[in-house]
């Protein structure tokens, strides 16, 4: 049956009772049927927060130096296709459909055998007791490795959805792993102390491979798991770790004002000096670049990247919805920040900036989040509370994310909105020229937050 794109995701949300069932079984049992092996290197990245800014880096990096890069993140913010690139371009809708036919022949067990001689032993024709209940994360990991070997892609970087132990994409071998970072945050599912969450993130580590940790706070769960399973343990601050150059009295304004810019990475392989900001605001970007400048340590045998490559890399990478500061006035924010650890950088981030009027907070979040936390977190920085309704599944009603924030006693004012389109409206027509508006809470309130300002993805 011929599906368009939206009729595909209409229908793989439909496969498993449950939007989120962590488990390797299900989709190591169709990756088998389809006899995926990928022949390219893998860079796993996970952690709580950080990971797709380290994917992105990654991948502008690897582009920069010549090869051809797959990248599979998520969520996406307007369009699926987001979560599949290819030479940093987004898969077309035409050959994720095809991918997902792929995948859904496997699934049910129709896999023409005439066609694949490794594909032995599967029926011909739909067998119900063949078919495996894949969930929609499960299906469209398949599919993006499905995509990278159509492409023949050299080096393919994949983002943990959730936790990391039984995570989809842990189902693939690789050649480095990376946790940026680790804090409280899908408690129903990971655990609800650190190390407990450390642990389950830890499960992407490899014998023998580089396990990268982007953090100085090392949970005590990571270097255990590492030395368990024999994994070479990296972290920040000692196998690797940044500088920010310091300013020279004798320079010129200009010439210290460019000094300024640049940060140093050594490691116990190398050094890289007068490197420039990556494009990706926020304090804590320097971390991620250096958990990337570790993963290409780690594989610099595999795929040497020269020093143009990851200056290039650094100035052109892109990521939307991660501290992203819209042009114009009044100043627009797009945080993707959904938890206090992410909330907290978030709050830092808008403390550096310089002086302004309001600060007006565009805010929604998921039900099942720790939104008292991030109210807290950030309660210093906002002026007044547009609490929003969010239209996805597990999104809080208004009223009730403006009690909790009466409740965690934040100072700023809240009012209340059916929709984040209409907290957006309000906030522009209410922001002077100084003031400044920062939407966060989730992935949606950002991607409504777009789609209200006319924003596309790029």
């Amino acid at each position: 049956m011929h599906r368009s794109l939206v009729d595909w995701l209409t229908y793989l949300e439909s496969l498993h009772p449950k939007t989120i069932a962590l488990g390797l079984e299900r989709v190591a049992a169709v990756k088998q049927r389809l006899n995926l092996q990928p022949g390219f290197p893998i860079i796993t990245v996970g952690g709580t927060n950080g990971k797709g800014s380290v994917c992105a880096m990654l991948e502008s990096i690897l582009h920069a130096a010549g090869y051809r890069v797959g990248c599979y993140t998520s969520p996406h913010l307007l369009d699926y296709n987001e979560r599949v690139r290819i030479g940093k371009r987004q898969a077309s809708s035409a050959e994720l459909c095809a991918a997902f036919e792929e995948v859904e022949r496997a699934r049910c067990g129709r896999v023409d055998v005439g066609r694949d001689s490794s594909r032995q032993g599967l029926d011909v024709g739909m067998n119900p007791d063949l078919q495996v209940p894949l969930t929609y994360f499960e299906f469209g990991t398949l599919a993006a490795i499905q995509c990278f070997i159509g492409h023949k892609v050299e080096i393919a970087i994949l983002e943990v959805g959730l936790g990391g132990r039984l995570d989809a994409v842990n189902v693939f071998g690789h050649d480095c792993a990376v946790v940026t970072s680790v804090d409280i945050d899908h408690t129903d599912y990971l655990g609800n102390t650190r190390e407990a969450i450390a642990y389950e993130k830890a499960g992407i580590f490899r014998t023998g491979k580089v396990a990268i940790f982007g953090d100085a706070d090392m949970p005590e769960a990571i270097a255990s798991e590492a030395q368990r399973i024999g994994a070479k343990l990296w972290q920040l601050g000692k196998e690797f770790g940044f500088d920010e150059r310091s300013l020279t009295p004798t320079l010129s304004q200009r010439e210290r004002e460019q000094d300024q810019k640049q940060w140093n990475y050594r490691s116990t392989i190398g050094a890289r000096n007068a490197l420039p900001y990556p494009a990706l605001r926020g304090a804590y970007q320097l971390n991620n670049a250096s958990a990337a400048l570790a993963a290409l340590d780690a594989l610099k045998d595999k795929l040497p990247v020269s020093m143009e490559a990851v200056r290039r890399g650094l100035v052109e990478v892109a990521l939307p919805g991660r501290f992203q500061v819209l042009p114009g006035r009044p100043q627009i924010i797009l945080d993707v920040a959904h938890n206090p650890h992410a909330a907290r950088a978030l709050a830092r981030n808008l403390a550096d900036m310089p002086p302004c009027g309001k600060t007006f907070a565009v805010f929604s979040m998921l039900g099942d989040k720790d939104i008292a936390g991030v109210a807290r977190a950030l309660d210093g920085q906002v002026d007044v509370w547009l609490a929003a309704g969010i239209g996805a599944p597990r999104g809080l009603p208004s009223a009730e994310l403006a009690r909790l924030l009466h409740d965690a006693g934040v100072k700023g004012a809240v009012r209340t909105f059916d929709t984040v389109a209409d907290a957006v409206r309000q906030a522009s027509k209410e922001a002077a020229e100084n003031d400044r508006i920062a939407a966060f809470g989730s992935f949606c309130t950002v991607a409504e937050t777009m789609r209200a300002r006319g924003l596309r993805y790029s």
